[in-house]
């Protein structure tokens, strides 16, 4: 029987941060790296490239929506709720992921974030 590959995430981030060194904006690797540091335990440096990639990419509502889980993740919750209603201004939808978020688990009984599902909800 086969088994599925294992992802080697240290690899993967060695290798994106080697890209991201000779392009400092290359927003595809940050956002990348974004997920890479988070799915580590890497929360403040995946803290830092949401917000680059939300400096480089203002108008993007999953940009804005990654930073809010960064934010929710640091136990901030007035700042990553103001960046998810800022990401759902600007165009993000995903009622269902929203509400079942892991990253968003310390907003979750919040009334910001309860009328922010319902906006989403319409």
């Amino acid at each position: 029987m086969h088994q599925p590959k294992k992802r080697d995430l240290q690899f993967e981030t060695a290798f994106y941060e080697s890209v991201l060194r000779r392009d400092l904006s290359y927003a595809d690797v940050i956002e990348l790296l974004g997920g890479l540091y988070t799915q580590q335990g890497r929360i403040e440096d995946g803290l830092k490239m949401d917000r680059r990639l939300v400096r480089l990419r203002p108008e993007n509502a999953t940009a804005r929506y990654n930073l809010a889980c960064s934010l929710a993740l640091m136990n901030r919750p007035k700042p990553a709720l103001d960046t998810l209603a800022e990401a759902i201004a600007l165009g993000y939808d995903d009622h269902g992921w929203m509400a079942g978020d892991e990253d968003l688990k310390s907003l979750r009984g919040h009334p910001r974030f309860e009328e922010l599902l319902q906006q989403l909800r319409g």
